[in-house]
Protein backbone atom coordinates (compact mmCIF):
# COMPACT_ATOMS: atom_id res chain seq x y z
CA UNK A 1 0.00 0.00 0.00
CA UNK A 2 1.58 3.29 -0.85
CA UNK A 3 1.89 6.55 1.00
CA UNK A 4 -1.42 8.24 1.05
CA UNK A 5 -1.21 12.08 0.20
CA UNK A 6 -1.04 13.72 3.64
CA UNK A 7 2.05 11.18 4.38
CA UNK A 8 3.89 12.06 1.28
CA UNK A 9 3.68 15.91 1.46
CA UNK A 10 4.92 15.23 5.46
CA UNK A 11 7.77 13.18 4.45
CA UNK A 12 8.68 15.53 1.39
CA UNK A 13 8.25 18.40 3.83
CA UNK A 14 10.88 16.39 6.22
CA UNK A 15 13.08 15.96 2.96
CA UNK A 16 13.13 19.88 2.67
CA UNK A 17 14.02 20.62 6.34
CA UNK A 18 17.04 17.87 6.32
CA UNK A 19 18.26 19.77 2.73
CA UNK A 20 18.10 22.98 4.08
CA UNK A 21 20.08 21.61 7.18
CA UNK A 22 22.36 20.19 4.99
CA UNK A 23 23.08 23.28 3.48
CA UNK A 24 24.69 25.16 6.13
CA UNK A 25 28.32 25.84 6.89
CA UNK A 26 30.35 22.46 6.21
CA UNK A 27 32.20 20.71 8.78
CA UNK A 28 35.65 21.05 9.18
CA UNK A 29 38.68 18.48 9.19
CA UNK A 30 38.47 16.79 12.54
CA UNK A 31 39.58 18.51 15.30
CA UNK A 32 42.60 18.22 17.84
CA UNK A 33 41.27 16.30 20.92
CA UNK A 34 41.49 18.45 24.51
CA UNK A 35 41.32 17.49 28.22
CA UNK A 36 40.40 19.18 30.92
CA UNK A 37 40.59 17.90 34.65
CA UNK A 38 37.63 19.07 36.59
CA UNK A 39 37.01 20.60 39.12
CA UNK A 40 40.33 22.19 40.81
CA UNK A 41 42.89 22.93 38.11
CA UNK A 42 40.44 23.31 35.04
CA UNK A 43 42.93 22.99 32.62
CA UNK A 44 42.32 22.29 29.28
CA UNK A 45 45.24 21.17 27.07
CA UNK A 46 45.04 21.33 23.38
CA UNK A 47 46.96 18.43 21.50
CA UNK A 48 48.59 18.81 18.26
CA UNK A 49 47.35 16.47 15.56
CA UNK A 50 51.09 14.52 15.67
CA UNK A 51 49.86 13.92 19.34
CA UNK A 52 46.12 13.44 18.77
CA UNK A 53 47.29 10.26 16.43
CA UNK A 54 50.01 9.03 19.00
CA UNK A 55 47.57 8.90 21.56
CA UNK A 56 44.02 8.84 22.21
CA UNK A 57 44.18 11.59 24.58
CA UNK A 58 46.06 13.31 27.43
CA UNK A 59 47.68 11.26 30.31
CA UNK A 60 45.90 11.78 33.10
CA UNK A 61 47.86 14.37 35.45
CA UNK A 62 46.45 13.30 38.34
CA UNK A 63 45.73 9.90 39.81
CA UNK A 64 42.14 10.35 41.01
CA UNK A 65 41.38 11.28 38.18
CA UNK A 66 40.96 8.17 36.75
CA UNK A 67 37.87 8.73 35.02
CA UNK A 68 36.08 10.69 32.22
CA UNK A 69 33.06 12.02 30.21
CA UNK A 70 33.87 12.74 26.88
CA UNK A 71 31.66 15.16 24.81
CA UNK A 72 32.21 14.11 21.23
CA UNK A 73 30.82 14.59 17.69
CA UNK A 74 31.26 12.34 14.43
CA UNK A 75 30.78 12.69 10.83
CA UNK A 76 27.47 11.44 9.32
CA UNK A 77 25.94 11.77 6.01
CA UNK A 78 23.75 14.50 7.53
CA UNK A 79 25.12 17.63 10.10
CA UNK A 80 26.59 14.94 12.90
CA UNK A 81 26.00 13.04 15.49
CA UNK A 82 26.81 14.54 19.10
CA UNK A 83 26.91 11.94 22.01
CA UNK A 84 29.16 11.02 25.18
CA UNK A 85 31.83 8.70 25.90
CA UNK A 86 32.80 7.64 29.49
CA UNK A 87 34.56 5.23 31.85
CA UNK A 88 37.86 4.54 32.89
CA UNK A 89 41.06 5.54 31.19
CA UNK A 90 44.89 3.82 31.65
CA UNK A 91 47.80 6.40 32.41
CA UNK A 92 48.24 7.45 28.61
CA UNK A 93 44.89 8.17 27.90
CA UNK A 94 43.27 4.72 26.57
CA UNK A 95 39.97 4.13 27.25
CA UNK A 96 39.15 1.44 29.26
CA UNK A 97 35.66 -0.49 28.11
CA UNK A 98 33.70 2.92 27.19
CA UNK A 99 30.14 3.44 27.61
CA UNK A 100 28.51 5.46 24.88
CA UNK A 101 25.08 8.06 25.59
CA UNK A 102 23.56 9.78 22.71
CA UNK A 103 20.06 10.16 21.17
CA UNK A 104 19.18 9.50 18.11
CA UNK A 105 15.96 7.27 16.17
CA UNK A 106 15.86 3.47 16.85
CA UNK A 107 15.83 2.26 13.45
CA UNK A 108 18.72 1.61 10.88
CA UNK A 109 15.94 2.96 8.39
CA UNK A 110 15.99 6.49 7.21
CA UNK A 111 12.47 6.87 7.09
CA UNK A 112 11.94 7.62 11.08
CA UNK A 113 14.84 10.18 10.60
CA UNK A 114 12.96 11.76 7.81
CA UNK A 115 10.18 11.44 9.64
CA UNK A 116 11.52 13.27 13.20
CA UNK A 117 12.01 16.53 11.24
CA UNK A 118 8.46 17.14 11.95
CA UNK A 119 7.01 14.62 14.63
CA UNK A 120 8.82 12.67 17.64
CA UNK A 121 9.65 9.11 16.71
CA UNK A 122 10.61 6.67 18.90
CA UNK A 123 14.58 7.17 20.20
CA UNK A 124 17.49 5.06 21.34
CA UNK A 125 20.17 6.22 23.75
CA UNK A 126 23.02 3.87 23.27
CA UNK A 127 25.66 3.24 21.11
CA UNK A 128 25.36 3.90 17.24
CA UNK A 129 27.89 2.58 14.43
CA UNK A 130 31.19 4.78 13.99
CA UNK A 131 30.43 6.28 17.64
CA UNK A 132 34.09 5.03 18.56
CA UNK A 133 36.12 4.93 15.37
CA UNK A 134 38.48 7.55 15.31
CA UNK A 135 38.17 8.34 11.30
CA UNK A 136 34.43 9.64 12.25
CA UNK A 137 35.53 11.59 15.04
CA UNK A 138 34.90 15.27 14.42
CA UNK A 139 35.37 17.18 17.70
CA UNK A 140 35.80 16.22 21.35
CA UNK A 141 36.32 17.45 24.78
CA UNK A 142 37.46 15.09 27.85
CA UNK A 143 37.10 16.22 31.22
CA UNK A 144 38.87 13.94 33.67
CA UNK A 145 36.77 13.32 36.74
CA UNK A 146 37.70 11.30 40.23
CA UNK A 147 35.53 8.43 41.09
CA UNK A 148 32.91 10.42 43.16
CA UNK A 149 32.48 13.00 40.95
CA UNK A 150 31.76 10.59 37.84
CA UNK A 151 29.24 8.17 39.53
CA UNK A 152 27.45 11.10 40.08
CA UNK A 153 27.58 12.12 36.16
CA UNK A 154 26.60 8.18 35.60
CA UNK A 155 23.89 8.32 37.59
CA UNK A 156 22.19 11.14 35.80
CA UNK A 157 23.08 9.63 32.32
CA UNK A 158 21.25 6.81 33.52
CA UNK A 159 18.01 8.88 34.37
CA UNK A 160 18.27 10.35 31.10
CA UNK A 161 18.17 7.78 29.26
CA UNK A 162 15.52 6.51 30.82
CA UNK A 163 13.06 9.02 30.45
CA UNK A 164 14.38 9.62 26.81
CA UNK A 165 12.55 7.73 24.65
CA UNK A 166 11.92 10.30 21.57
CA UNK A 167 13.74 11.96 19.13
CA UNK A 168 12.89 15.17 17.19
CA UNK A 169 15.19 17.21 15.23
CA UNK A 170 13.84 20.50 16.15
CA UNK A 171 12.89 19.72 19.72
CA UNK A 172 14.61 17.31 21.20
CA UNK A 173 18.11 16.04 19.40
CA UNK A 174 21.54 14.78 20.20
CA UNK A 175 22.98 18.01 20.70
CA UNK A 176 20.18 18.82 23.27
CA UNK A 177 20.70 15.45 24.94
CA UNK A 178 24.18 16.02 25.20
CA UNK A 179 23.58 19.58 26.39
CA UNK A 180 21.34 18.20 29.62
CA UNK A 181 24.54 16.08 30.62
CA UNK A 182 26.69 19.43 30.56
CA UNK A 183 24.64 21.11 32.48
CA UNK A 184 24.30 19.14 34.86
CA UNK A 185 28.25 19.09 35.21
CA UNK A 186 27.64 23.31 35.87
CA UNK A 187 28.39 23.86 31.98
CA UNK A 188 27.01 26.32 29.88
CA UNK A 189 25.90 24.95 26.14
CA UNK A 190 25.51 26.25 23.28
CA UNK A 191 22.30 26.07 20.68
CA UNK A 192 20.96 22.94 20.03
CA UNK A 193 20.43 23.89 16.28
CA UNK A 194 24.25 24.33 15.36
CA UNK A 195 25.85 20.75 13.32
CA UNK A 196 27.21 18.88 15.87
CA UNK A 197 30.95 20.00 15.34
CA UNK A 198 30.00 23.05 16.04
CA UNK A 199 27.81 22.43 19.40
CA UNK A 200 31.34 20.14 20.14
CA UNK A 201 33.56 23.21 19.79
CA UNK A 202 31.17 25.76 21.22
CA UNK A 203 30.68 23.56 24.40
CA UNK A 204 34.48 23.57 24.83
CA UNK A 205 34.85 26.94 24.49
CA UNK A 206 32.00 28.45 26.14
CA UNK A 207 33.17 26.95 29.29
CA UNK A 208 36.95 28.01 28.79
CA UNK A 209 39.00 31.11 28.81
CA UNK A 210 41.02 31.06 25.77
CA UNK A 211 40.20 27.76 24.96
CA UNK A 212 42.66 26.72 27.47
CA UNK A 213 41.41 27.11 31.30
CA UNK A 214 37.87 26.24 32.13
CA UNK A 215 35.41 28.74 33.27
CA UNK A 216 34.66 28.77 36.91
CA UNK A 217 31.03 27.61 36.09
CA UNK A 218 32.22 24.21 35.68
CA UNK A 219 33.96 23.98 39.42
CA UNK A 220 30.99 21.52 40.69
CA UNK A 221 27.74 19.78 39.48
CA UNK A 222 24.41 20.71 39.42
CA UNK A 223 22.19 18.55 41.70
CA UNK A 224 19.02 17.03 40.87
Amino acid sequence: MGMTPVCARLVLAALLALMAAACQTDDLPPQPRFISFAPDDGIAVPMSTAAAQSAPAAPARNSERQYFIEFRSRYALSYGHSYVVFGRATETGEMINPEVAGLHPASNSPVPYVLGHIIPVPAETGWSDGDLEEEYRSASWRVMLNEDEYNKVVAYIRKLQSSSVTWNATVYNCNAFVGSIARFMGYRTPSKWLRSQQFITKLREMNTDDNTTLSSAAAGFRRE
